[in-house]
Order: C-alpha cells, then sequence, then structure tokens
C-alpha cells in the first residue's frame, strides 16, 4: 500500500490500527516541509508500549517516499555519557547517510566547545539540506546523551529557516526551547475497543471471542501489551493459563518454554542493555562466543531478540525490562559490577562501564572511584553537569576518613565550577575543608576554590582565602596559582596600584614554576587591573599576551582594542577568529562592542542579541546585564521608550540575582537614562551619584564612552558638583590615553558642557574627527551647532548636518530627529519635515541594511555559513538577522524569502534584480 493512502481507515499495515489522526497529522506535516514552509517539529509522546516506534518508522517511511533525505536513530539507555551518540546514530547510518564519518572525525577534536561544535553540526546539516527536505528522527528521546539533548535545543531553531522536519519519539516531553521552528506534539493515548479488536483480528482472523475482548480490555488500550496478550493468546489458546500481569502473559509465557541456559543468557543480556554485543554477553556469562550460538538461536526463535548485523536487540524495551525484572535486586548489582570490570578489562572505555557503575557501585569501591573520575574528566568540556554528577558520586563513594578523598574532591569542586554550580561546589569544598586537610591541601583546595568564589562574585572571600592559604603554601606551583587568584580579586578593589604589584609578582612566580594555569590567570588578572584602571595601552599589552598563550582569550583582546581606539586591528583579530572554537558569547560580546564604536548599530544589536541567546544556551548569562543595559541605550538612541524599560527590567531582575558593584554601577547608568528620558533629572543625577557608590564612574569601562550623557543629566539636575566630577574624571581618563582620539575628545567636551565654552566643542569635533567612533562625533557635532545656532553663526549648518547624517546612517532616529529639527531652523527652511520617516515594524521596508544584505544573500542560494562569510560576520550573526527577517516578513521558510526577494527586486528594476542573481556552485 503507497504512502499516500486516505486516511479513512486505510493505513499502510496492521500495525497501525487506531493511529489514523495521528498518522494524519504527521502526513501533513512532512508534505508542509516537503511544499517549503519551513523546518518543523514532530514530538511523538507516551508511555511504553503505546507505538510511539511504529508511528516513527511509519513517518521514515512517508518521508522517503516524498523525497526526503532521511537519518533515523535511537537513543539508549545505557549510552547515556557518550557525547552525540544519540544523534550520530541516525546522521551516519542513513542510506544514503545525512553526514560522513569523516564529518564527525573533524568535529571529534573539539569537544571543548559545545557551541562551536553544533555550530558546525548545523552547518553541516543545512549545506546537505541545501535544495533537499531532510527527516531526522530520533527514537526513546528521553535517553539522549547530554550533548545530543544540548544540541536538539539548539539545532532546531539554528535551522530554523532549512527544510528539516525533527520526528522525536519519547515517554516525555524533551522540553525544547521556544524559539525554534513551529512544534506538532502527538500524544498517543490508549487504543479505543474497536481499534483493539481490529488487532485480534488481524492476529486471531474470524470472529473474536468476548473472552478475548475481556483480556484485551486488561491491557489499557497499549498496543504493545496487547499484541504480546494475543501472542499469548494464539499460542496458547483462549482457554489457556490467565498470568496475572499483563505483560508476564507475553513475555513469560515464551521465557517458560525457553532452556535454563537461555534464559541466564537472556537476563545477562537484559543487564548490558537493549542492544549488547554477543561478545561482551559471552564474557559476563563466563562462556566463549561460540559457546552461546545455540541459546541465541533459541531466543531470536521466540520472538524476544533479534540481530541487527552488529550487536542484539531486545525486539522490544518493555521485553527487556520484564526480563530484568525477574533478577532479583542483589543479583542485578553484582551483574552490574561484574559487566563495568569485564568492559574495562576488555579494553573499553570508562564511559561504557559507568553507566553500570552508577547501578552497582558501593562505598569504597575503589576501582569504581577511579573510572568514574576518569569519566567525568572525558566528558567535562561537553556534558559538564553530567561531569559533576559523575564527581559528585565518585566522592561519596570515597569512605569518609580515607586520604584520597581530597583529591577526588578537587576533581568535584573542578567539575562542579565548569558546570555552573557554584554553590554546590564551594559546599563541597568546605566541607572538605572541614576535615582539617594537611596544610598543602589546604592552599590547594583554597586554590580551586578561587575559580568558584570568582564565579560567585564573592571577592571579599576570594581576597581573604588566598591570602590564608598563601601564609602555609609551600608548593611553588599551588604558590604561584594562588597570588594570581589574589591579583585577580585585587583588580575588583579600590587599590589598584597594590592590584598591579601583586600581579607582577604572579606573572614572575608562574614562570619561575613553569605553571599554565598560574600564567593565565596572572596575565588576565594583569589585563583586568590596566582595564579597570583606565591605561587602555598597558591593557592591551597584558591581553594580547594573554591571547598569544591561550587563544580562547583572544575576545579579551579585542575589548582592550576597542578601548584604546585601535578599531582595525579589533576586526582584524575578529576575522582571524573565523570559525576556531574560541568562546562564541564573548566573541560576539566583542564584535557587538566594536560595532557600537563604529556606529552600526542595526549589527550590534544582532550581535547583542547573540551574545545573549550563546550564553542562555549554556546557562551562563555572565554578560547578561551588560547586553541589557547596551541595549536599553540603543532604545532611547531610537527614541523606542517602551524598549527600553523592557531591558531595563531584565537589568534589575538580573542584578538581584548577581548584585555585585559592576552590576550595581551599570543598572543605576540605565536607570539614569530612562529617568531622564521621561523630564526627571533629578531622579537622574542621583542614579548617577549611586553608579559611583563602589568606585568612580571612569572605573566602570562599560560607562567610560558615556561621561557625555552623565554630565548632561547633572547639568540638567542642576548638580553642578557632579557634572565638575565627571569632567574631571574624563581629564584624567585622557592624560592616562593621550593616543586615544576617544578619551580626548570626551574629555574636551564634556569640559566644554560645564564651561559652556563653544571653542572648547570645536575642540572636541577636531579631536574627534580623527577617532573611529562616528556617534561621539555626532554628539559633539551635534552640541557646537545648537551653541552656533544660538549666537547665529552659519557654521552651524555643517555641524548640524554632520551630526545628522551621522546619526541617521546609524539607525539613530532619535537623535536624528531632534537634531533634524535644530538643522531645519538653522536653514530657515519652514515647512519642511522635520522628522525622518519612521521605520515600520513588519514588512520589507521595517529591514535594517544588514537585515536587507542577509536576506538578499540567502536568496541567492546561500548558505548561513557562505552569507556569514560574504558579510564578514558570524554565522551566529546571519542567524539570529533571519529569525528577525523572517519575524518581519511574517515567513517560515527559505522559499518563501526567496520568493519576496524576488518579487521586491522586480519592483526595484534591473539593478535590485542584479543584487538577487543566482550564486555561482561551479
Amino acid at each position: 500500500m503507497n504512502s499516500e493512502a486516505a486516511t479513512n481507515g486505510e493505513l499502510s499495515r496492521p500495525g497501525l490500527r487506531g493511529r489514523e489522526a495521528e498518522l494524519e497529522r504527521l502526513r501533513a506535516l512532512v508534505r508542509s516541509v516537503r511544499d517549503g514552509d519551513g523546518g518543523a517539529i514532530a514530538l511523538l509522546l507516551g508511555e511504553p508500549g503505546i507505538g510511539k516506534t511504529v508511528l516513527l518508522e511509519e513517518t521514515v517511511s512517508l518521508a522517503r517516499a516524498h523525497g526526503f533525505v532521511v537519518s533515523q536513530g535511537r537513543a539508549e539507555e545505557l549510552h547515556e555519557l557518550a557525547p552525540l551518540a544519540s544523534l550520530a546514530s541516525g546522521l551516519l547510518h542513513g542510506d544514503p547517510p545525512l553526514l560522513a564519518a569523516k564529518d564527525f572525525a573533524h568535529l571529534e577534536g573539539h569537544h571543548d566547545q559545545r557551541i562551536w561544535l553544533v555550530e558546525r553540526l548545523a552547518q553541516l546539516i543545512e549545506e546537505r539540506s541545501a535544495g533537499t527536505p531532510t527527516l531526522i528522527a530520533i527514537d526513546d528521546v528521553q535517553w539522549t546523551d547530554p550533548l545530543s539533548r544540548f544540541a536538539l535545543n539548539v539545532m532546531p531553531a539554528r535551522l530554523l529557516t532549512s527544510p528539516v522536519l525533527w520526528l522525536l519519539a519519547g515517554r516525555e516531553n524533551p522540553d525544547l526551547r521556544g524559539d525554534g521552528p513551529r512544534t506538532t506534539t502527538v500524544p498517543l493515548r490508549p487504543l479505543s475497543g474497536e481499534a483493539l479488536a481490529e488487532l485480534a483480528h488481524d492476529a486471531l482472523g474470524g470472529d473474536i471471542p468476548e473472552k478475548v475482548t475481556e483480556l484485551l480490555d486488561g491491557s489499557g488500550g497499549n498496543p504493545f501489551l496487547a499484541a504480546e496478550l494475543l501472542t499469548g493468546i494464539a499460542a496458547s489458546g483462549v482457554d489457556g493459563p490467565e498470568p496475572p500481569e499483563r505483560l508476564v502473559l507475553g513475555v513469560r509465557g515464551r521465557l517458560a518454554a525457553l532452556r535454563p541456559g537461555t534464559i541466564d543468557f537472556l537476563r545477562i543480556g537484559s543487564v548490558l542493555g537493549r542492544a549488547f554485543a554477543l561478545a561482551d554477553a559471552a564474557a559476563l556469562c563466563g562462556r566463549p562466543a561460540s559457546g552461546l550460538i545455540g541459546e541465541l538461536e533459541e531466543a531470536i526463535a521466540a520472538g524476544l531478540l533479534h540481530d541487527d548485523g552488529e550487536r542484539l536487540v531486545f525486539r522490544h524495551d518493555l521485553l527487556r525490562q520484564a526480563v530484568y525484572a525477574d533478577l532479583a535486586p542483589s543479583a542485578r548489582r553484582a551483574l552490574h559490577r561484574e559487566a563495568a570490570s569485564r568492559l574495562v578489562a576488555a579494553g573499553r572505555t570508562s564511559v561504557d562501564a559507568v553507566p553500570h557503575l552508577l547501578k552497582s557501585a558501593q562505598p569504597g569501591d575503589h576501582e569504581a572511584v577511579r573510572l568514574l573520575g576518569r569519566a567525568a574528566t572525558d566528558v567535562r568540556a561537553v556534558m559538564p553537569d553530567l561531569a559533576a554528577d559523575l564527581a559528585v558520586r565518585a566522592l561519596q563513594l570515597v569512605p569518609p576518613h580515607d586520604s584520597t578523598a581530597f583529591g577526588v574532591g578537587e576533581q568535584a569542586i573542578t567539575a562542579l565550577t565548569r558546570a555552573g554550580r557554584y554553590t554546590q561546589a564551594r559546599e563541597v569544598g568546605d566541607a572538605l575543608l572541614a576535615r582539617q586537610p594537611p596544610l598543602d591541601v589546604f592552599a590547594r583546595l583554597q586554590s580551586v576554590l578561587g575559580d568558584t568564589l570568582w564565579h560567585l562574585d564573592d571577592i571579599h572571600e576570594l581576597t581573604r582565602r588566598s591570602t590564608a592559604a598563601l601564609a602555609v603554601v609551600t608548593d611553588p606551583v599551588i604558590s604561584a596559582r594562588l597570588t594570581a587568584r589574589r591579583a585577580l580579586a585585587q583588580s575588583r578593589g579600590r587599590d589598584l596600584q597594590e592590584a598591579r604589584g601583586t600581579g607582577a609578582r604572579a606573572l614572575a612566580e608562574a614562570k619561575r614554576a613553569g605553571d599554565r594555569e598560574a600564567r593565565v590567570v596572572a596575565l588576565w588578572g594583569l589585563g583586568e587591573i590596566a582595564l579597570n584602571a583606565g591605561e587602555c595601552a598597558a591593557a592591551v599589552d597584558h591581553h594580547t599576551a594573554l591571547s598569544a598563550f591561550d587563544a580562547a582569550f583572544l575576545p579579551e583582546e579585542v575589548v582592550a582594542r576597542v578601548h584604546l581606539d585601535d578599531f582595525d586591528s579589533a576586526r582584524q583579530l575578529l576575522r582571524t577568529a573565523g570559525d576556531e572554537p574560541l568562546r562564541p558569547a564573548m566573541l560576539m560580546w566583542a564584535q557587538a562592542g566594536l560595532n557600537l564604536g563604529l556606529g552600526r548599530l542595526d549589527d550590534a544589536e544582532a550581535d547583542l542579541v547573540t551574545a545573549e541567546r550563546l550564553e542562555a544556551d549554556i546557562g551562563v548569562p555572565g554578560n547578561l546585564v551588560n547586553i541589557r543595559v547596551h541595549r536599553g541605550r540603543l532604545a532611547v538612541l531610537r527614541g523606542d521608550r517602551e524598549a527600553a524599560e523592557e531591558h531595563v527590567d531584565v537589568v534589575r531582575a538580573a542584578v538581584a540575582d548577581r548584585p555585585n558593584p559592576g552590576n550595581h554601577a551599570a543598572h543605576q547608568y540605565a536607570e539614569a537614562v530612562l529617568a531622564d528620558a521621561d523630564g526627571d533629572h533629578t531622579a537622574a543625577a542621583e542614579r548617577i551619584r549611586s553608579a559611583q557608590r563602589d568606585n568612580p564612574f571612569v572605573r566602570w569601562r562599560l560607562l567610560r564612552t558615556q561621561f557625555v550623557e552623565a554630565v548632561k543629566i547633572a547639568l540638567r539636575a542642576g548638580d553642578r558638583s557632579l557634572a565638575e566630577d565627571l569632567t574631571a574624571q574624563a581629564a584624567a581618563h585622557a592624560s592616562r590615553n593621550p593616543s586615544v582620539p576617544t578619551a580626548r575628545g570626551i574629555a574636551a567636551h564634556t569640559a566644554a558642557l560645564v564651561n559652556a565654552d563653544h571653542g572648547l566643542l570645536a575642540r572636541s569635533v577636531r579631536i574627534l574627527l580623527t577617532g573611529p567612533r562616528p556617534l561621539h562625533l555626532a554628539a559633539a557635532s551635534a552640541d557646537l551647532g545648537r551653541a552656533l545656532l544660538t549666537t547665529g553663526d552659519a557654521a552651524a549648518i555643517p555641524a548640524l548636518t554632520r551630526a545628522y547624517e551621522a546619526y541617521t546612517r546609524a539607525g539613530a532616529g532619535f537623535e536624528a530627529d531632534r537634531v533634524r529639527a535644530d538643522l531645519d531652523r538653522a536653514m530657515a527652511r519652514a515647512g519642511r519635515r522635520t522628522a525622518a520617516r519612521p521605520r515600520p515594524s513588519e514588512g520589507w521596508d521595517a529591514l535594517t541594511a544588514s537585515e536587507r544584505k542577509v536576506a538578499r544573500l540567502i536568496a541567492a542560494g546561500h548558505t548561513n555559513r557562505s552569507a556569514a562569510a560574504a558579510l564578514v560576520v558570524s554565522p551566529h550573526t546571519v542567524n539570529t538577522h533571519l529569525a528577525s527577517i523572517f519575524r518581519k516578513l511574517s515567513v517560515n521558510s527559505r522559499v518563501h524569502l526567496t520568493r519576496l526577494v524576488l518579487a521586491e527586486a522586480e519592483a526595484d528594476g534591473p539593478s535590485g534584480a542584479a543584487n538577487t542573481a543566482p550564486m555561482d556552485n561551479s
């Protein structure tokens, strides 16, 4: 029967009785993706045996019939520790496979970067699915390994515009993120009495006796249980014995007829998992594989196992569970422990052995502790939460007074910190310290806890503990690490001169000890100290040395160079980062800072949105406050008061969660800008004062380029002392950075405002003309133009024109409108439109210049990756732009987008059509 069979009771095979409605929903989804309506997710949810696998298989057949490339895999309960195992099981074994083994071999070298790995995987799938609809199906999704689960949360949104249908079957909702493609949930409920009767007719033929109907009622509408029951009836007759349990009716009946050796073989197989190797079962049985051929053949003949060519597989997991349940708990535990030992002895990895250890290890099992620790190390980079769980479990297996607890505990602290479980890491560390370890162990534990306390923003405790540990440490490596941590902590304090000295000592100690970790932290601390002190050139020196030593810190070098106004070098660094598996969220933050400086507000907004999303992906929102403060400022520049308020609301919640001094200062500045925009200048000035609660305004690098706005707020509030204080700070910052035009221009601008000095305003403009920041130049030009306008000086016109054009190019509509009104007055053009036409929120005209470029490239056949290369941006940025484009144009797929772009090109004439010429793939 073909896959387009009607659904009025006509099904492709009897196993689908009672699933007509569900199958039709899935068939419609397949057609929709095939016809170019964009990607989609289908969730098949229900209890074991309810028919999820049968429906998944049928949907796979439908998709193949519609020309889909199909990837079909299955997650397995005992393979939860193997990174990407669940996804790879399908991606590598299609006909043809969606990805080649060489693709995964390339990815394996970068398991230490989850976001990068998933991005590359998405790029490969996007390239393979270009022009061809793709189905990615995973059964038993409740058992996916953490990295596959992470990918399933991220990739559907990343492949939103590609014709990819994700079909996930599981016992419970996988709780995917809400920003992916449309999701269709297909809950599988118990079969109706009519459907059960049809199943009985398929199995037994003829009229169905009333007693069979009564027995089927006991299946609870579960098709697998019903089928097993019918198998038992077919074998023994309707008047045969009636076992008390529904599943056992079908399973124990089969087991009872088997030889004892076959039953033992099946029980051992059930311990190894639903799918297992004959060699592993033989090892656990203590017999050669050749000695189990008879038992294997009997198990297959009984319909309990089948051979997929590589492994033996229980025909259904409920069958395995039924066999497994017949084992006494103590027998299960012993078999799992023996399985772990035999797998290790056979040369298998700790990842293979650990699932058995988790079900069997008891306190004092040192081999289990060692294997759990090794597995935690193996998976820490890609599955940090799982690594933390394994490390904590290893610690729990160490007897309380065993001296090895400190080393095992150190690994647990590190793993918990990597997973972002900082409070738990601190609790583990403090519990170990309460055992009063030897002094060198005490110092080592405090060194490891230093990273934990840094992430907890407990700078006081970090300083106190590192100082105490330094008083007793004898190991030069640990001493160097502690000194470096102390320098990093002092970078947040008031005495930066002392911090600088500590950092220099830490670096010298690290070099003598030859310790990489200490050297990295020392350079990082020195760079932070220099940036916080406003010593931009020194910060660049330290961060350049740091990124040369550890490329993961390249984003910090970009940030430092942006502070130095060295935009060309910053841009080149971002280009060289390319596809390297660096910290993508931090890289996007650095790129956002560069685009903000360049006045590319739309690109900066996309970068900030992407950075926030990437941080959310890994559950570590370290820059959330700064991101939202910038986005709020952008909203104010555009005149979007409602959006600005929304961003500040997020800042308020984030600061309540992480109330450190830097977050407090950034939050207060955001509140000041909002209050000033509402006309409450006094409240705004108080917020600026509050931003200086812990340190001067200039100390906060996020605010360092906002001196002009802060001074204006103070003057509007009549708070001259605050304005003069801020101006003095700006002048001091400029004197420390004579080679930075922005610092010098801001200093002249603030002094001009406080002193009402037109000459200083002109000087500010001249300085900023030599720098790279158009919005700072626009602000100074606008103030100069307004000052000249009040005196009737014709030079007001070019100054205001420069400001207007800069604000307009940047997309700062609100500021552009304000300057336009002054410019119209200066030019005395009465009746001329005084404001630019606001950008609509929907349709082609709602797209930013960058979004239009992306839309045209995608319409021309580019993938996200090739479009990113053409625009010299990150694929993450292209993906963010595409999500915005789809929302504004109300489209669901690249096909629909291409149609709209071509229609727009035709409306624009030949020049527009030329911009959407198909990509040359020759």
